[in-house]
């Protein structure tokens, strides 16, 4: 469907379901090539592996993170200018992002395949754990020109109406990743660079499927002449912002947690994160599936002043999202030692002891996080950046930052209660913020749970 005839003449709730499912179907897939990663390099190569990438997958992330604020930064501006029928506007903005995207990947790439041995041993790893990070890093950073792209194309297919292939992409990549891991693991014996190798050239077939439309100018994004100029290229940082220091400053943060875990509790203490990490992943990937899916409805009917239009969308992503983080920490104090048992094969008393506990408190800051997800995301859909940035920051570097220092005399139990203490926080900063729109934008307060204003 073109994006017109969908976004403003589907029934919201239908377009609800025809943008979230999908949406959800992809990121279940990288889900479950998260989770089948995890199980391999944790009982194939055993807990020294899985703490390296646990290690070494914040710089990864923080590469990722680039191009996704340039991604993410322009699919806002883009959906905002085709739902005002500005056609060629959309078209500029699509063909410069995709230019700075590969050229960035680029620079940061040759950065990190330099900097992997210096970083894992400025942050104290030593020996086998040091050397499989940086190897797993900078598997990532030869791809990089590439597989950066392929998370801001997913955003571009679905701006143009192309749910579905997103998600059967979103599913072949993913799936790929898995087949191609098991023959490196498993069948042919390698390290744990084949892991990140399968990644790579899996991401590199799917960027390859996904740029074929719009070469062939098959869909309503095309390829033009780039226009470069400072009032575009600010209002795609503006706009990426918040999802850019989501990850970056959440890696970062991250990267200072593991030190503090080496400290007080050792390579056991950044495993037991490790399985967080990715319990974490499953629940964030399936929201961010949801609401990320639904950022260009609403950007497009925002743009088109159909608030009505907002509104439902809105009070769907809310529901969704409660219950998905309520059904996750069920499942973390009804079955802790299974998810513990998957990522791990060590099962010694004390060590799954430590990370039931952990994850039990980390599972209960999803109770709190989905409200201030979907702000987040509903903020940065309507091109509002500064607030959304606000949280954003607050949420993965301030709160966590200063709640590590007021609970380090804790040692690692003021650590697991970083994840919760910074979720409650967050919280009362998203609703703050909210209540803020609201009073701007001239909204009776009792509106609010609507998300967004007449």
């Amino acid at each position: 469907m073109r994006p017109k005839s969908l976004f403003l003449q589907t029934p919201p709730v239908r377009l609800f379901f025809m943008a979230a499912l999908p949406g959800a179907a992809g990121m279940f897939a990288s889900i479950i090539y998260s989770i089948i990663d995890g199980v391999l390099v944790g009982n194939l190569l055993g807990t020294t592996a899985f703490a390296a990438i646990s290690l070494g997958w914040p710089f990864i992330v923080i590469n990722f993170s680039l191009a996704d604020l340039i991604g993410v930064g322009s699919s806002v501006p883009i959906s905002l200018a085709l739902g005002k029928k500005k056609n060629a506007e959309a078209n500029n903005i699509f063909t410069c992002s995709c230019l700075l995207i590969v050229g960035t990947g680029l620079a940061v790439g040759v950065l990190l395949f330099a900097l992997a041995p210096a970083l894992m041993a400025m942050f104290g790893a030593k020996g086998e754990l040091a050397r499989l990070a940086a190897e797993y890093i900078r598997v990532y950073a030869l791809f990089s020109p590439i597989t950066t792209i392929a998370f801001a194309l997913d955003n571009y297919l679905r701006i143009c109406g192309k749910i579905r292939m997103s998600m059967w992409l979103n599913i072949f990549m993913s799936v790929l990743i898995v087949v191609l891991e098991f023959i490196f693991l498993y069948v042919f014996g390698w390290g744990l660079w084949a892991s990140a190798f399968a990644a790579c050239i899996s991401m590199v077939l799917a960027v390859g499927i996904a740029l074929y439309p719009f070469i062939r100018r098959k869909l309503q994004l095309r390829f033009c002449r780039p226009r470069f100029n400072l009032p575009m290229l600010r209002r795609i940082i503006a706009c990426g912002a918040p999802s850019f220091f989501n990850n970056i400053a959440g890696r970062a943060t991250a990267i200072i947690l593991n030190i503090g875990l080496l400290h007080f509790g050792g390579e056991d203490a950044v495993a037991v994160f490790g399985i967080l990490s990715y319990f974490g992943d499953v629940v964030q990937s399936l929201l961010y599936g949801i609401y990320d899916s639904l950022q260009p409805a609403i950007s497009y009917n925002w743009g088109a002043a159909r608030r009505d239009r907002v509104r439902i969308l809105s009070r769907c992503c809310l529901l969704s999202g409660a219950v998905l983080s309520a059904v996750a920490v069920l499942s973390a104090y009804i079955a802790p030692r299974q998810i513990i048992m998957c990522f791990s094969d060590k099962g010694t008393a004390e060590f799954v002891a430590m990370a039931a506990f952990a994850l039990k408190l980390y599972s209960l800051s999803y109770a709190l996080r989905w409200f201030s997800f979907f702000v987040l995301s509903f903020l940065t859909a309507i091109g509002d950046a500064k607030p959304a940035t606000v949280i954003s920051l607050a949420s993965v570097f301030v709160f966590p930052l200063l709640v590590m220092l007021a609970l380090w005399p804790l040692g690692l139990t003021g650590l697991w209660l970083n994840f919760l203490t910074s979720a409650a926080l967050t919280f009362l900063l998203a609703l703050g913020l909210l209540f803020r729109f609201y009073r701007r934008s001239d909204t009776p307060p009792a509106a609010a749970p609507a998300l967004i204003t007449e």
